[in-house]
C-alpha cells in the first residue's frame, strides 16, 4: 500500500511518500524536510503568524503535487506542538484540508510519542525485553517514550524544544553563560518532572530522532556532509557526543552555517537544541547509575509511525469490509 504522512511541526514540515508492506515494513518512495518555522514567534503571541503560514502553505502545495505523482492511496496530515493551543488554529486547519482534501490532526502529546516509537523501533532490531527510551527532540516539545519492541509503556510529551528556548533563552550569538546556564537549568526542571511520571531509570537503550539529534550525530561522526544512511542506526558515546555539543552551543551563527551537515534552516536552533539533548544524556547517565553511556541516532521516527498507522488503519477497515460482505460477493474497489 503506498501512503503520504505528513509530520507539520514547530520548525519544519516533512514528507513521507512510502510504500508499506503487510508486516509493516517501510519502504522509502520520497522523504523530505522544508523549514517553514510555523512556531515562529508562538511562545510570545499565542497564534500563527501571516509569514509563517505563507511559507507553511507553500511547501504544503509542494507536498501536494508530488503526492498526485506518485498516485498515494491514503494521506494522514499529522500537526504537532505548535499546533495545539494557538489562536488562529482554524486558518491553518482551513488551509491544509483546502490544499489536500484532508484535515491535519492535531494529536495530543501521547499520540505524537507513541507515533515516534513506533517509528524508531520499528527498524532498529533490539532484543525484546529490553527497555528503549525513544526522545524525539523538536522545535517546540520533546517526547519521552520508554518501551520494548512489544509496544510503548510510558510516554510524555514536554514543551521544550529547539525554537522554542532559542527565543526564550539563547539569543546572543554566540550566546552567553547566563543562557546557556538557564536553559540547561529549565531542561533539568522538565527532566525532573518526567522522572516523576515515568521510570527513566530503567532505561537499557537511548534512541534520539528528529533533527537536532541526528545533526549533533553527524558532527560527531565527523562527516562530511549529511548523509542519512551513516547517521541513521550509529552509535556514538556520551563522551564524543559532548565535545560536538559544546562545539555547536558556543560556535557563532556564521560558523555553524559554513558546516556542510547543517541544514540551514537549523543554523539558528542548533545551539539550544544540541544543549537540550546533551543535558538529556547527562541525567539518562546519572539516573540509571552511569548505565546509559551512548546513545542511538534513528533517521526514522513519527513519519514512519503515521505511515505504518495509515496502513494498519487501512488493513482494518478492508478486514471490517470484507467481514460485512454476502459470502461470495466481490467487494468494490
Amino acid at each position: 500500500m503506498r501512503v503520504a504522512a505528513i509530520d507539520c511541526g514547530t520548525n519544519s514540515i516533512r514528507l513521507l511518500i512510502a510504500d508499506v508492506e503487510d508486516n509493516g515494513r517501510v519502504s522509502d518512495v520520497v522523504r523530505q524536510m522544508t523549514v517553514v518555522r510555523l512556531g515562529e514567534g508562538v511562545d510570545e503571541t499565542g497564534e500563527f503568524s501571516a509569514g509563517a503560514l505563507e511559507r507553511t502553505f507553500a511547501a504544503v502545495d509542494s507536498y501536494g503535487a508530488l503526492i498526485r505523482r506518485h498516485h498515494v492511496d491514503a494521506v494522514r496530515f499529522v500537526a504537532t506542538s505548535a499546533s495545539r493551543d494557538v489562536a488562529n488554529r482554524d486558518v491553518f486547519i482551513g488551509g491544509v484540508k483546502h490544499r489536500l482534501g484532508v484535515e491535519p490532526e492535531v494529536i495530543r502529546g501521547s499520540e505524537e510519542a507513541g507515533l515516534s516509537f513506533a517509528g524508531a523501533a520499528s527498524v532498529l532490531d533490539w532484543d525484546a525485553e529490553r527497555k528503549i527510551l525513544v526522545v524525539d527532540l523538536g522545535g517546540g516539545s520533546t517526547e519521552f517514550v520508554l518501551g520494548t519492541s512489544a509496544g510503548v509503556e510510558h510516554a510524555i510529551s514536554t514543551d521544550m524544544g529547539c525554537v522554542r528556548f532559542t527565543e526564550r533563552h539563547m539569543r546572543s550569538d554566540p550566546p552567553t553563560d547566563t543562557e546557556t546556564s538557564m536553559t540547561s537549568f529549565e531542561t533539568l526542571s522538565f527532566l525532573e518532572n518526567v522522572s516523576e511520571v515515568m521510570p527513566l531509570h530503567e532505561t537499557e537503550v537511548v534512541i534520539g530522532v528528529a533533527g537536532t539529534v541526528t545533526t549533533v550525530a553527524a558532527h560527531a561522526l565527523k562527516l562530511e556532509d549529511y548523509e542519512p544512511d551513516v547517521i541513521h542506526g550509529a552509535e556514538i558515546d556520551f563522551d564524543t557526543l559532548h565535545q560536538s555539543v559544546d562545539q555547536l552551543v558556543h560556535s557563532t551563527r556564521d560558523v555553524r552555517a559554513q558546516m556542510p551537515i547543517m541544514h540551514p534552516g537549523r543554523v539558528d536552533v542548533i545551539g539550544a537544541g544540541a544543549l537540550i539533548w546533551g543535558t538529556i544524556l547527562d541525567y539518562l547517565n546519572k539516573v540509571t547509575h552511569g548505565r546509559i553511556v551512548s546513545a542511538v541516532a534513528s533517521e526514522h521516527d513519527i513519519l514512519d509511525g503515521i505511515a505504518m498507522s495509515l496502513a494498519h488503519s487501512q488493513t482494518s477497515a478492508d478486514s471490517q469490509a470484507d467481514a460485512h460482505q454476502p459470502e461470495g460477493a466481490e467487494r468494490p474497489r
